[in-house]
C-alpha cells in the first residue's frame, strides 16, 4: 500500500501587491490553520516519511508547519520545482519518480493542478480549499503505478470541515 497526502497550501496573503506570485506570504488565517491542520493529521497517526513544498513562499510555510505538528523535522522537507505553480500532470510526474521503500508521502502544492489531480483519484473529490488535505491510499507497491492503480480508500479534510 501507498499513502499519498496532497495538501492545498494555507490561505495565502494579496497585502503586499508588489510580490512576486512565488514571494506570496501565508495570510493571519492560513498561519492559524495550517498549524490545526497538522494536529488534526498528527490525532489521526499520520506520519509522513517525505514531505515535498513547491517552493512558493506560502506552500514552504504550510509545509514547515504541518512539520512542526507532524514531529517531522523541517531541514528534511525537500523542495520540487515542478509542484509550482501546480499542473496536474507534473505533480503526478514528482508522484511516480518517489523512491519504492517510501510508503507515505505529502505533497505541499497549489490549485488548480492539485484539485485535478485528486479528483482524477476519486470523483467524490471536486475541490481542495485553502489547506485542505486529501489523503488517498491505493492498493499498490510502486508509486509509478499512482493513478493506474486502484485506489483502496480516499479522505479530504479542511479546516472548515467539522
Amino acid at each position: 500500500m501507498k499513502s499519498l497526502l496532497l495538501v492545498r497550501h494555507a490561505k495565502s496573503s494579496w497585502d503586499e501587491q508588489a510580490l512576486s506570485d512565488k514571494d506570496r506570504p501565508l495570510a493571519q488565517r492560513g498561519k492559524r490553520d495550517a498549524p490545526r491542520m497538522g494536529k488534526r493529521l498528527r490525532e489521526r497517526g499520520v506520519q509522513p516519511q517525505l514531505i515535498v513544498s513547491s517552493p512558493a513562499r506560502r506552500a514552504l510555510a504550510t509545509a514547515q508547519s504541518l512539520a512542526r505538528q507532524l514531529g517531522y523535522a523541517k531541514e528534511r522537507i525537500e523542495v520540487d520545482e515542478r509542484l509550482y505553480p501546480g499542473d496536474a500532470d507534473r505533480v503526478l510526474q514528482v508522484i511516480r519518480a518517489l523512491q519504492e521503500h517510501l510508503t507515505c508521502v505529502m505533497l505541499v502544492g497549489h490549485n488548480p493542478g492539485l484539485s485535478e489531480l485528486a479528483h482524477r483519484f476519486s470523483r467524490e473529490i471536486t475541490d481542495l480549499p485553502t489547506c485542505a488535505v486529501a489523503e488517498f491510499e491505493f492498493d499498490t507497491a510502486s508509486w509509478s503505478d499512482i493513478g493506474r492503480r486502484s485506489l483502496a480508500a480516499a479522505v479530504l479534510d479542511y479546516p472548515k470541515k467539522a
